[in-house]
C-alpha cells in the first residue's frame, strides 16, 4: 500500500509537469498547427534563469516572477524575429524553426549562465510529507496545485475571454479572422509568448525537485510532446490527460519493473498513440467552435 501511494504522488508530479510542457505544445499547434520544438528549452531557460538569480540572492518568488517574463520575452522575440520573418508560413517550416530556435536557446543559456547545475530551494520550508506510510516532498504539492490552477486559468482564457476566442478564431479560420479585425500575426506571437511563459512556470517548480542545466529541456520536451500526443494534440484537457498519465505510467513502470524502463515509457506511449490512437485520447481540439 505504502509503495503504491509512494509511486502515485511521484507519478503526479512528474505527470503534473508533462501536462503544462504539453499545454504549451497544444497552445502554439491550435494557433499554427505547427509543433514547437523549442518548448522543452524554454522550461529549461525558466529553471536556469531563476536559479541564477537566486543564487544572485534574489528573493525566490521575485525570482520565478522574472523568470517566466524572460521566458515570455525570448517567446515573442522568436516568433517576431524568425517566424515572422517567413514569407510563406507554413506548420512544416514553422516547425522545422522551432528546432533552430531550440538549438539556439540551449546554446545561448549555456553561453550566458553556464553549464553548470543549478537547483532552488523548495517553495515552502516544510521538510518530506508522510501519508499512508509513503513519503513525498512537499514541492510535489506545489507542483500539481501550480499545474492545476495553470491548467485551470488557460481554460478559462481560451473559453471565457475575447482575446482567447480570438486567438481561437485566427487559428481555425486565419481569413475570415482577418475581415473582421484580427490579426492572425498578433494572435501567433501571443502564442509563443504564453507557451513560453508556461514552460518556464514548469522549469521552475520542478528545479527544486530536479537540477536544471543547459542540456535538461530536450529529453523532457520530447516526453512533453509524448503526452500531447496522448492526450491529443491541440485538445487543452488532453494535456493535463495524457500528462498524467505518462506521468503514472513512467512513475509504476520505474517502481514496479525497473528504473531502467522509465524513460523508455514515452517511446511506448509514442508508438502506441501513433499506431492505435492518432487523435489521441481526448482527439484533437475544436477550435472551430468559438
Amino acid at each position: 500500500m505504502s509503495d503504491s501511494v509512494q509511486l502515485l504522488f511521484s507519478g503526479l508530479g512528474t505527470g503534473s509537469i508533462y501536462a503544462l510542457v504539453a499545454l504549451g505544445f497544444n497552445i502554439i499547434f491550435k494557433s499554427t498547427g505547427a509543433l514547437n520544438f523549442a518548448q522543452g528549452e524554454w522550461v529549461m531557460l525558466g529553471g536556469m534563469v531563476a536559479a541564477t538569480l537566486y543564487a544572485a540572492k534574489v528573493p525566490l518568488p521575485v525570482a520565478f516572477l522574472v523568470a517566466t517574463a524572460v521566458a515570455m520575452a525570448f517567446g515573442w522575440l522568436s516568433e517576431r524575429l524568425v517566424v515572422r520573418q517567413l514569407k510563406r508560413p507554413s506548420a512544416m517550416s514553422i516547425t522545422i524553426l522551432t528546432i533552430a530556435i531550440a538549438i539556439c536557446t540551449k546554446s545561448l543559456v549555456m553561453l550566458l549562465l553556464g553549464k553548470n547545475p543549478a537547483g532552488l530551494p523548495p517553495f515552502s520550508g516544510e521538510g518530506p510529507i508522510s501519508l499512508a506510510g509513503a513519503v513525498f516532498e512537499s514541492q510535489s504539492l506545489w507542483i500539481i496545485g501550480i499545474a492545476a490552477l495553470v491548467m485551470a486559468g488557460a481554460g478559462f482564457f481560451f473559453n471565457r475571454t475575447t482575446l482567447g476566442k480570438a486567438m481561437r478564431a485566427a487559428a481555425a479560420q486565419p481569413e475570415a479572422a482577418a475581415l473582421v479585425g484580427i490579426s492572425p500575426r498578433l494572435t501567433m506571437a501571443l502564442s509563443f509568448t504564453l507557451a513560453a511563459g508556461v514552460g518556464a512556470v514548469a522549469g521552475v517548480i520542478v528545479t527544486p525537485l530536479t537540477l536544471t542545466s543547459f542540456d535538461h529541456g530536450t529529453i523532457l520536451g520530447f516526453k512533453a510532446f509524448c503526452a500531447a500526443m496522448l492526450g491529443g494534440l491541440g485538445s487543452l484537457p488532453g494535456a493535463m490527460v495524457g500528462g498524467l498519465v505518462l506521468g503514472l505510467a513512467e512513475s509504476f513502470a520505474g517502481g514496479m519493473l525497473s528504473s531502467h524502463f522509465k524513460d523508455a515509457v514515452a517511446f511506448v506511449v509514442l508508438l502506441a498513440v501513433l499506431v492505435k490512437w492518432p487523435n489521441g485520447l481526448l482527439g484533437r481540439g475544436q477550435v472551430e467552435k468559438v
